[in-house]
């Protein structure tokens, strides 16, 4: 029997697979991507029926001048109830079965590649979706619920960063106590356990913590504080006929910080009081940012411009400047960033992130100092605000920066062998 090992990110995504004998690579999901086994969790719906995924999604959405809808960071909305789904076209869909979609198409190639019907997954998690128990069985719910609609009829869990632990064993000349931090696109997870190269155990476990705040989080905090400006975040306006100076409502511009919710400021609504402002608007400089809106918005110019936030955010992990620099017809962006400032500006989700991890710590009932190795993975764990954190807490020789991509599927694969053997 064959089983699938996915690793549903909130970024990208992996399967790999085994049987009672063999564990198997991760497959060729995306030829055409620079690592082909990577398949970037992004679908694009020119409309409702059709769909392309991963850079071929957003190849089309290009060529097709940005028509329909491209959706990403997907995953981070599992454990909202409040989300229920988003529109395609005009018909809205259910956040399931665009998981689904998604899931049944990986699925799909997997069969493709092996020849075969494969119907069991080993499929991970993070250690936590949310600090909420019942949110966090609810966002496990919907998963499970999306991966059935893929076709698999039996589905397993396994937390990422223990499935990560999984892949780390095998590395041990002698028992350690391990920390496993993977820092993610939507989530931070942390695992601690005892480690020895004997088969795993959940017994091996000593806690597991995790918090939903990672590098997209971080890369929101960017657009908040330097770039949503353009988009009229600190336009100001006056009601005809009043006499209060207004700004623009925060918990509008709070959703230009996250590509998925940028949707949601289509509606009818929404757009209409955007084109009041504009009219209100107490200068020229005012008018010009709310037509850079309505850009963002009507073009559907956000994985665009987050595309450009990330790639500022990973030049910074190397530089102690750079410049974030977005063009599209009638908008031009520039703006120097200082990695200090932009330090300044993540700091308060970087504690939460910190602050999951010392609770995680103290859960375990041991000290930093007790703690052996920590392997990191996940593209965030490269922040350096986060490699400092780590470093002032467990010492620079303690940290270990492993292959940040396929350490969880390949420790899936390891749990997918196991239940392939019965």
């Amino acid at each position: 029997m064959l089983v699938y090992a996915i690793d549903f990110g909130t970024s990208n995504s992996l399967l790999a697979a085994a049987n009672s004998q063999d564990i198997f690579s991760p497959i060729p999901l995306d030829p055409q991507a620079r690592d082909p086994s990577i398949l970037r969790s992004v679908l694009y719906f020119p409309h409702r029926n059709e769909c392309f995924f991963g850079s071929q999604a957003i190849r089309e959405f290009t060529h097709q001048d940005m028509e329909g809808r491209l959706i990403r960071s997907i995953k981070k909305f599992l454990p909202i109830r409040s989300f229920i789904g988003t529109w395609i076209g005009n018909r809205p869909m259910n956040l399931e079965d665009i998981i689904g979609i998604f899931l049944k198409e990986m699925r799909k190639r997997a069969n493709e590649h092996f020849k075969e019907d494969v119907e069991t997954v080993v499929l991970g998690r993070p250690a936590r979706f949310s600090a909420d128990d019942s949110e966090d069985q609810f966002a496990e719910y919907r998963l499970e619920k999306a991966a059935k609609l893929a076709g698999f009829k039996y589905v397993d869990f396994c937390p990422e960063p223990v499935a990560a632990a999984r892949e780390f064993r095998t590395q041990l000349t002698e028992p350690q106590i391990v920390l496993i931090a993977d820092f993610g696109g939507g989530t931070s997870d942390y695992t601690i356990l005892r480690m020895t190269q004997n088969p795993f155990q959940n017994s091996d476990v000593l806690a597991i913590g995790g918090v939903s705040v990672a590098g997209d989080a971080l890369d929101g905090s960017l657009m908040r504080h330097r770039i949503s400006p353009h988009f009229g975040s600190k336009v100001q306006y006056q009601v005809p006929f009043g006499s209060n100076i207004l700004k623009m409502p925060a918990h509008l511009m709070e959703k230009i910080c996250s590509p998925p919710e940028i949707s949601l400021l289509r509606k009818p609504d929404t757009f209409e009081f955007f084109q009041n402002v504009q009219k209100w608007s107490l200068s020229p400089q005012d008018r010009n940012q709310m037509d850079h809106l309505f850009l963002l918005i009507e073009e559907q110019l956000g994985f665009q411009v987050f595309e450009e936030i990330e790639k500022t955010k990973c030049r910074l992990t190397e530089s102690d400047h750079t410049e974030f620099s977005f063009q599209y017809p009638a908008l031009e962006i520039r703006e120097l960033i200082k990695r200090s400032e932009y330090n300044s500006y993540v700091e308060d989700r970087v504690q939460r992130i910190l602050k999951s991890l010392d609770e995680t710590v103290k859960k375990a009932q041991i000290r930093y100092e007790d703690i052996n190795l920590i392997c990191c993975t996940g593209g965030t764990a490269k922040v350096p605000i986060i490699q400092e954190a780590l470093i002032q807490r467990f010492g620079k020789e303690k940290i270990l920066q492993h292959n940040h991509f396929h350490s969880v599927v390949k420790g899936l694969s390891e749990r997918a062998k196991e239940l392939a053997q019965g």
